[in-house]
């Protein structure tokens, strides 16, 4: 549904996205996430051509940027950090404006409005100026008006920003509704617990550079070349001498717990598990340990990753 191929964009001599190659399938959600000024605002741009990339090329919804426009436009919705919004209007008539530009029916056009501000709980101040709206009611309103035409691909620029925790669940909760065999989101957030709880894909850009791309749990590994594991036993080790197996690494302990790590977990777990039992050591719980998504963020942006995988 997005595909880019080197997409890169200057502006004089400075590049603020250099050679961002990706592909995004129907059905997912890929987030985007990277510091300001990192580049997410100007590929969301490139995207919606409301700027020419430099060089590179993309396909959104199966139409190049470059030589359909017009095509890409009525196929996208958009969200951005500048809403647009018009304050002296109410939230009906914001919609019904742009439900009219996008050309939708009359019918159509009602019942879709309607949906839209239950849906997002402003049926009850549809009347209201929006120059009255908090900031979360003015995002709840421009998303709506992102939704209307029923978009094949949308392109979200912080979609909960300044939102409730409430309001902020409905907006993922909505994200996660609208994925669909024909419908491809991007989201460009911070929220890194958010971006792990709706995101498919994830791809971490800084300086303009996609620095790491794959699935939340490829990346969590990113930082890791072994596996590792911590084992709760079921009383105090006090001070019980431990006698690990060979290809197992120790990495520490406490009161009730021991961690190692192991290229081989698929052998050396079940012997193990085994040698523990026998020196009379009652397992608890074993547990798989994996990089917090924040560790891998930070250490992305601070470019500390060295020959870490990136996936296709």
């Amino acid at each position: 549904m997005i595909e880019t191929e080197d997409l890169s964009k200057a502006f004089k001599d400075f590049w603020a996205v250099t050679g961002v190659t990706l592909r995004v399938e129907a059905g997912q959600v890929l987030a985007l996430l990277g510091p300001n000024g990192a580049g997410k605002t100007t590929t969301v741009r490139m995207l919606t051509t409301i700027l020419r990339p430099t060089r590179g090329s993309a396909r959104v919804a199966g139409y190049d940027i470059l030589t359909h426009p017009d095509e890409v436009r009525a196929a996208v919705g958009v969200l951005t950090e500048g809403h647009g919004l018009y304050p002296f209007m109410s939230a009906e008539e914001d919609l019904d404006f742009f439900a009219r530009a996008y050309r939708l029916l009359p019918g159509e056009r009602k019942k879709r409005i309607e949906e839209l501000l239950e849906f997002f709980g402003l049926a009850e101040v549809r009347r209201r100026q929006i120059g009255q709206f908090s900031k979360g009611m003015r995002q709840k309103l421009a998303l709506a008006r992102a939704l209307l035409h029923k978009p094949r691909v949308l392109l979200l620029d912080e979609p909960t920003s300044a939102m409730d925790p409430a309001s902020a669940r409905l907006v993922r909760d909505a994200i996660r509704e609208l994925r669909s065999k024909e419908r491809t989101i991007i989201v460009c957030t911070h929220n890194l617990s958010e971006a792990e709880e709706i995101a498919d894909q994830i791809a971490i850009i800084n300086h303009g550079r996609i620095v790491l791309k794959g699935s939340p749990l490829e990346l969590k590994f990113a930082l890791q070349d072994q596996a590792r594991f911590r084992i709760r036993f079921a009383a105090p080790l006090n001070g019980h001498p431990l006698s690990l197996v060979e290809g197992a690494k120790w990495l520490g302990q406490g009161k009730d717990w021991l961690e190692y790590q192991t290229a081989q977990p698929e052998t050396v777990n079940p012997l193990l598990i085994q040698s523990l039992t026998r020196q009379g050591l009652p397992i608890l719980t074993i547990e798989e340990q994996v990089c917090s998504l924040e560790e891998v963020y930070l250490h992305a942006v601070e470019g500390k990753l060295n020959n870490v995988y990136q996936t296709a």
